[in-house]
């Protein structure tokens, strides 16, 4: 399998944010911002790959401070881990105010993505990182992947555990 670049991974994609896009607070909707959140990760993940990517997860999605209806949302989108199947995206989100050309980072994410060919699970290329940055991504995407993994047995344990309780025991486990 041959290996590409972060810096080749990039990916920005950049959207008005419309009064359709408003809550009920009048600020953007968190859901039109995880929207465009999976379409960067895909377009990202899909082009790293060569091959269409599914979204496996969201890793997590911070939300630093609301963006305006109106103002140009900017995502950045890169590849930050790979696995053998899978690929983490980190994707930096800003808001312009067009008129005053002022930005800030509003949003950051990880999500993984998946390769897809013939309806299975297929290899991506080993990414290369170019800078020191770029290493420190990768090995705390590493650290994400073993802790994810770590999470799940620890909580396949702990669910088994409770299933093995009666009702009894099940209500006085209850707040």
């Amino acid at each position: 399998m041959d290996s590409k670049t972060v810096s080749s991974s990039r990916v920005i994609m950049s959207k008005v944010m419309e009064p359709t896009d408003a809550n009920f607070l009048g600020k953007v909707f968190g859901g039109s911002i995880l929207s465009l959140l999976d379409l960067v990760a895909y377009a990202t993940a899909s082009r790293f790959a060569g091959n269409i990517c599914v979204t496996a997860s969201f890793d997590r999605v911070d939300f630093h401070e609301p963006i305006e209806v109106g103002e140009l949302v900017i995502c950045e989108g890169r590849i930050s881990y790979t696995g053998r199947t899978s690929l983490e995206v980190t994707i930096e989100v800003f808001a312009e105010n067009i008129f005053e050309q002022r930005r800030r980072r509003t949003n950051t994410a990880r999500v993984t993505m998946v390769a897809i060919k013939e309806g299975k699970p297929t290899p991506v290329p080993a990414l290369v990182c170019e800078t020191r940055e770029d290493r420190l991504l990768f090995l705390e995407g590493q650290l994400r992947r073993t802790y994810r993994a770590q999470q799940r047995e620890e909580l396949a344990a702990q669910v088994e555990s409770l299933q093995s309780l009666s009702d009894e025991d099940l209500m006085a486990r209850m707040p």
